[in-house]
């Protein structure tokens, strides 16, 4: 393992007198939002799944019964307001900490809301809804997500989408995933830990990468989990709590989190790890937190899941992150599944908006903590000056500007082919008149 870097030396921005209030305010953010668990606070336990499934297959489905509790969350909702009353919203850096604050307000007041229609308005501040439309453009995230789904039915036969194993038992998998993140994060320990109660197939924090110990995985799953888990959730959590100033760059404020799942998305699209059949499950969740909020109850959205072809388990998984901390009968839900289309197109935009305007540096923001894309924008001025320092761990694919630079360059030209006018015949047609026209032959 080579040496840790030296700490680096204390830059001129500290004089700044304004910054001896935000440090210590950044401190007791941090301390304030380990508090506020949110999807450890709304999980479902496991045997929920097996009545479900044992109910459905034999003809009977019945809604579920999750014992989720409003949790809460006094305590920590005054440290918060004591906090954002206190910071200092005129400075750059007190409005990005004010906003970072006020996301761990929004999330603990959703869970003191659990089960009510305040659940969702909160859920959908931090995460967004499906169904709004931005400024300035002309689809929501439910409409991309239509498309995205029509574009991909037409490419799917057993020709193109050849099944793939999934055989690799959770204890193995995580063996060689270990393998593969062990030489990556060369100053700091991460482990690969199983928990059969996990929700989802995997999570990743700074010290841990942790995978459902009941589940089984195919070898497509391997390099999807370490471009999207460890390289860019642990890595961009590690890189935040490496931040010599700013601690709170570490922890992944709500707010954050459309940034980060899009950031690794994204990642697993640019270096190939994904496959078309995850492209259609993120499509897939956006259409059915729609239908969730326009009163689709569970077993709605999970028939919906099903008629998409996934499997029984699958689609309960699938509906039950949707439900949530909501009402199974639908209305009130969790939105946190409509983050991750949302998220990557964010990432994609803003990523072509930074090359088109000459400020390719500031793509490495990207990784130096939990950040989001606006705040690429305010920090840079910190990177600059020394209280942000440049990223210990960057993704492979990010090392190399170039590379970034040419698959970004390359998708916003070919945006200009117009391919509504085009028809295969045409290319024969084409080769065609060029050989009349040249004069050339008998």
């Amino acid at each position: 393992m080579s040496a840790l870097p030296t700490a680096p030396p204390a830059p001129d921005a500290l004089k700044d007198p304004a910054l001896v209030p935000l440090f210590e305010q950044d401190r007791t953010l941090v301390k304030l939002g380990r508090g506020i668990r949110v999807l450890k606070a709304i999980d479902w336990p496991m045997e929920l799944e097996d009545r479900f499934l044992a109910g459905w297959r034999v003809g009977r489905p019945e809604l579920p019964e999750p014992t989720t509790q409003p949790q809460p969350m006094e305590a920590e909702i005054e440290g918060l307001d004591d906090l954002l009353g206190r910071i200092d919203r005129g400075h750059p850096l007190g409005m990005w900490l004010y906003k970072s604050a006020w996301s761990y307000r929004v999330a603990a007041q959703m869970l003191g809301a659990i089960g009510t229609p305040e659940y969702t308005r909160c859920s959908a501040l931090l995460y967004g809804r499906p169904d709004h439309l931005y400024p300035n453009q002309e689809s929501t995230n439910a409409d991309v997500a239509r498309e995205l789904l029509r574009v991909t039915d037409e490419l799917i036969n057993d020709r193109l989408l050849p099944e793939i194993p999934v055989d690799i038992e959770a204890p193995e998998f995580a063996r060689r995933l270990r393998e593969r993140i062990d030489p990556f994060f060369t100053h700091d320990k991460v482990e690969v830990v199983l928990d059969p109660n996990l929700a989802s197939k995997a999570t990743a924090g700074s010290k841990r990468v942790t995978l459902r110990a009941t589940a089984m995985f195919s070898e497509r799953d391997l390099e999807q989990l370490i471009q999207h888990e460890a390289f860019i959730h642990t890595l961009t959590a590690l890189n935040g709590k490496h931040q010599p100033y700013l601690t709170s760059l570490g922890c992944g404020a709500p707010r954050t989190t459309r940034a980060q799942e899009g950031l690794a998305t994204f990642s697993e699209i640019i270096t190939g790890a994904i496959d078309i059949a995850r492209l259609r499950r993120v499509a897939l969740r956006v259409v059915m937190v729609e239908q969730a909020l326009k009163g689709a109850d569970f077993i709605e959205v999970f028939r919906g899941f099903l008629d998409a072809g996934q499997s029984d388990v699958e689609s309960y998984r699938s509906a039950a992150r949707i439900f949530r901390g909501g009402n199974v009968r639908g209305l009130v839900c969790f939105t946190k599944d409509g983050a991750y289309l949302e998220g990557v197109l964010r990432i994609y935009a803003f990523i072509c908006k930074a090359l088109h305007e000459g400020r390719g540096e500031l793509l490495p923001l990207l990784f130096c903590g939990r950040v989001t894309v606006a705040d690429t924008v305010v920090l840079e001025p910190y990177r600059n000056n020394g209280l942000i320092v440049p990223p210990r761990y960057l993704p492979p694919w990010a090392r190399d500007p170039q590379r970034v630079l040419s698959v970004m360059a390359f998708s916003m030209v070919v945006q200009r082919l117009r391919l509504e006018h085009l028809t295969l015949q045409r290319f024969v047609d084409a080769e065609a008149e060029t050989v009349e026209e040249s004069g050339i032959g008998g």
